[in-house]
C-alpha cells in the first residue's frame, strides 16, 4: 500500500521548557491514519494534519466499543539520534488484540514503518531533555454506522504522538497501593488481555475510589477467589520473594506486557530465578512483616519500573521495607532498561530500532 504524504500548513507552538511536558496534553503537527472496508481491505494510508475526524453518531464504536490501541516510545539519544524500543512487539500486540475484537489485523511492517515515517517528519517534537520521550499511540476504531451488536465493517487506524516528561522528575519514589476485592478488572474468558478502552473503562472506579482515600493505584485481585494478585491499574507487577522474582502469569486476565517481558529477561541475567504465579494477599502480608518480601514494582511503557512502598487492604497495611526507600533491584532493572532505552547501555538484545 502507498503511503500519501500530505503537506502541513501550519505548524504547532511548542513548550519550550521541557521540564513542563505532562503525559497525553500535547500532541504534534501530523498523524497516519488509513480506513478500512469490508471487501476492500485497508487503503488510503496518509500522513496528514492533526486534526478531529466525523465519525457519525452512530458509528459503532459509540456504541459497541470495538477499540484497541496500543503504547510505545521514541526516545533522543544523547548523540541526537531517535530510538524506538521493541516496537514490532507492539505492533504483533495490536493485530493480537484486532483478532480478539473481531477488527482486520493490519499489515504489522507497514504500519510500523508508517509510524517512523511520522516521528521522521515530526523528529523535532522528539524531546531533549533528560527523562523525556515522544509516547506513540496506535489506535482502530470500528467507524461504520450502524446500531447492531455485530463487528464492523468500517474502520479507522490512526497512530498520534505526543511529547511527554519524566515521569519521576525528582528520581524513582515509592507509590501507595490499594488494593480491591470488591471490583475486579478480568475473568478468565474476557478481554483482561486485550488492550482495548472497556478494560481501562471498568477500572475508573475503583481508581477514583483508591485515588479519594490517598493512594496512587489500585491492585487488581483474580475474579473467582479474589485473594491472588492479577496486575495493577495501568502496569504488570512483580515482587522480589525469597530472593526470587515472582509476577502473575500470562492466563488471559492481565496484559502481556512488553516492558514485562524486558524486565523479566533482565532479571534473569542478573541471575535472579523467575517464578511466573499468582502470589496470595496472605503472601503479602505476611512476607512484608517477615521480610521475605524484600521489593514491589510496577513495571511499564509510561514508567518503566515503578517501586511500591505500601500495599492496603481493608484494614491492613504492609510496607515494602521502610515504605519509602527503592530496592536495590528495582533501581537496577529501572537503571538498566533506560539505559538501554537512552543508548548509555550496549543492547545486546537488538530491542532498540534506530530511525
Amino acid at each position: 500500500m502507498k503511503l500519501e504524504i500530505q503537506p502541513v500548513e501550519t505548524l504547532k507552538p511548542r513548550i519550550e521548557d521541557e521540564t513542563q511536558l505532562v503525559f497525553g496534553k500535547q500532541f504534534t503537527d501530523r498523524m497516519f491514519v488509513m480506513e478500512y472496508q469490508a471487501g476492500q481491505g485497508w487503503h488510503s494510508a496518509r500522513i496528514q494534519p492533526y486534526q478531529p475526524f466525523v465519525l457519525d453518531p452512530a458509528a459503532m464504536v459509540l456504541h459497541y466499543a470495538q477499540e484497541i490501541f496500543e503504547g510505545l516510545k521514541a526516545f533522543r539519544r544523547p548523540d541526537g539520534q531517535i530510538a524506538l524500543f521493541r516496537p514490532m512487539d507492539n505492533m504483533r500486540r495490536f493485530n493480537r488484540s484486532a483478532a480478539r475484537m473481531c477488527m482486520p489485523e493490519v499489515d504489522a511492517s507497514f504500519l510500523l514503518e508508517a509510524t517512523k515515517e511520522l516521528i521522521r517528519l515530526d523528529s523535532d517534537w522528539v524531546p531533549r531533555a533528560e527523562g523525556t520521550s515522544l509516547y506513540i499511540r496506535p489506535t482502530m476504531v470500528a467507524s461504520e454506522p450502524m446500531l447492531g451488536v455485530r463487528p464492523a465493517e468500517q474502520y479507522l487506524c490512526y497512530v498520534i504522538v505526543c511529547p511527554v516528561g519524566a515521569y519521576y522528575k525528582g528520581g524513582l519514589a515509592p507509590i501507595k497501593i490499594w488494593i480491591s476485592d470488591h471490583y475486579v478488572r478480568a475473568a478468565h474468558g474476557g478481554t483482561g488481555e486485550v488492550k482495548t478502552g472497556g478494560n481501562y473503562a471498568a477500572s475508573l472506579f475503583a481508581a477514583r475510589e483508591a485515588a479519594d482515600q490517598g493512594y496512587d493505584q489500585v491492585l487488581w485481585l483474580d475474579a473467582k477467589e479474589k485473594k491472588y494478585v492479577e496486575e495493577v491499574g495501568s502496569m504488570n507487577i512483580c515482587f522480589i520473594y525469597d530472593g526470587q522474582l515472582i509476577t502473575s502469569p500470562l492466563g488471559g486476565t492481565i496484559l502481556d506486557g512488553i516492558t514485562r517481558r524486558s524486565v523479566l529477561t533482565l532479571a534473569r541475567e542478573m541471575g535472579l530465578e523467575i517464578h511466573e504465579r499468582a502470589l496470595s494477599l496472605d503472601e503479602i502480608f505476611d512476607g512484608a512483616e517477615s521480610g521475605r518480601l524484600s521489593e514491589a514494582f510496577g513495571v511499564g511503557t509510561a514508567v518503566v519500573v515503578s517501586p511500591i512502598g505500601q500495599f492496603t487492604y481493608r484494614d491492613r497495611t504492609a510496607k515494602i521495607g521502610d515504605g519509602q526507600t527503592t530496592g536495590v533491584l528495582t533501581q537496577k532493572l529501572y537503571d538498566t532498561l533506560t539505559g538501554i532505552q537512552y543508548g548509555r547501555l550496549p543492547d545486546p538484545h537488538g530491542w532498540v530500532e534506530m530511525l
